[in-house]
């Protein structure tokens, strides 16, 4: 078995991700090679919760250019979680 702090590997905060907060639904970039159940252990273990639902989708990463350097963003695997109702994790709701 993984370690939940292998699996869940940070929180995304960004204006999208807070406004599903309301709903319930918390979003975290996990490992590429990490499935459904996976997550959902690894997020019950962590913040002491009850998931109801996992979402996952793999992001590309996109070409980008500051002046005259080339990159590009980093591909991952996101997970929306979806808790049950009444279940909160602290670390988001201190905005």
């Amino acid at each position: 078995m993984k370690d939940p702090h292998d699996v869940i590997l940070y929180p995304i905060i960004s204006e999208k991700s807070y406004t599903a907060i309301d709903q319930g639904r918390y979003t975290f970039m996990v490992d590429p090679r990490s499935n459904k159940s996976e997550i959902k252990d690894a997020v019950e273990t962590i913040f002491d919760v009850r998931v109801s639902s996992v979402n996952t989708l793999r992001t590309r990463g996109k070409p980008r250019r500051r002046g005259l350097t080339v990159g590009s963003t980093s591909s991952g695997k996101k997970a929306i979680v979806k808790l049950a109702e009444g279940d909160r994790i602290e670390f988001f709701e201190s905005r």
